[in-house]
């Protein structure tokens, strides 16, 4: 039988999955990598659904929010080696040759756990055929979403599930909308140049354009960059909608990509554990990536707290 094409695949994915906490509403997309549609209440869009074309299998949905599992950002040349073995990954990304934020996005998440306001989505990765080119061990992966009126928690849970152990990491990938004069800020002690193949380059200090530590337009420069020694909490603020955002993330999330696309109404603000291409990257004391014996277990978690301003 024929492969099903882009459109038929579209076509057979579930509807937005709702849940509510007094007036505000978040819909999930679990047969679309687990994804956020939309998290909004009766005034005011927090997270900005977009359109990815990049990232072909979203199938054209728009997505607020994802989560990045196995791995954080890219993976150079698709390769990596560990334990003294070559891996090689399926490129994920369109127009480069590179593996992008895991496999957990491209995939259908089972759910398991379902009321109002919370919901808790389930991977299971078992790495065989053409599964083993997206991520070549196997994992079993948890995310719950928690609603309150007032913010967002999510949780996210790697399993090794595998007889061998596996390098890891994890995070988030949300989508903040730019509008109303966004403000941002937030605290780290260092930052990742970015190479022509956008793998990490030099590390310098988070200072002067790099800096954030004091609230500044989102919108004054084009960053798309890793952060280091973030201090775990980030600050959103849309002065003429009068809503402020607090992020904030357990210690296993220390790096903070940046994603500040010109001429596009939206950020992105990743909280996540490893650097950019952090698998290549061995040398690095505090890359992030964390390795799982079999049966051990790493967890993230990312709280979203809304203010008025």
């Amino acid at each position: 039988m024929p492969a099903p094409c882009a459109g038929q695949r579209e076509r057979s994915l579930s509807p937005t999955l709702e849940l509510r906490a007094g007036n505000a509403i978040l819909g999930l997309l679990p047969d679309v990598g687990g994804s956020i549609a939309f998290w909004r209440n009766s005034d005011m869009e927090f997270l900005h659904p977009v359109t990815d074309p990049h990232l072909v299998a979203q199938h054209g949905r728009a997505v607020a929010g994802y989560p990045l599992i196995p791995f954080s950002n890219r993976v150079a040349g698709d390769r990596f080696r560990f334990e003294g073995v070559d891996y090689h990954l399926a490129p994920s990304f369109a127009g480069e040759n590179c593996a992008i934020h895991g496999n957990g996005w491209q995939r259908r998440w089972r759910i398991d756990m379902l009321s109002d306001s919370s919901a808790t989505l389930v991977l299971e990765h078992v790495a065989t055929r053409d599964l083993a080119l997206q991520w070549p061990f196997n994992y079993r992966a948890q995310l719950r979403y928690d609603l309150r009126e007032a913010g967002l928690s999510i949780g996210l849970l790697l399993e090794n599930t595998d007889i061998r152990s596996q390098p890891v990491g994890m995070g988030f990938h949300p989508y903040f909308p730019r509008h109303d004069g966004l403000k941002l800020g937030f605290a780290a002690s260092s930052v990742w140049t970015n190479g022509p193949d956008h793998a990490p380059a030099l590390r310098v200090p988070a200072e002067g354009a790099w800096s954030f530590a004091h609230m500044r337009d989102a919108g004054e420069s084009a960053i798309d960059n890793c952060y280091a020694g973030w201090s775990g909490s980030a600050f959103l603020r849309w002065p003429r909608r009068e809503y402020a955002l607090t992020v904030e993330a357990g210690a296993a999330l220390r790096h903070l990509v940046l994603f500040t696309p010109p001429q596009h109404p939206y950020i992105g603000l990743e909280p996540v554990s490893n650097m950019n291409d952090g698998f290549n990257h061995p040398d690095i004391a505090d890359n992030g990536v964390r390795v799982l014996a079999p049966g051990e277990k790493m967890e993230g978690h990312i709280r979203m707290t809304l203010s008025r301003c």
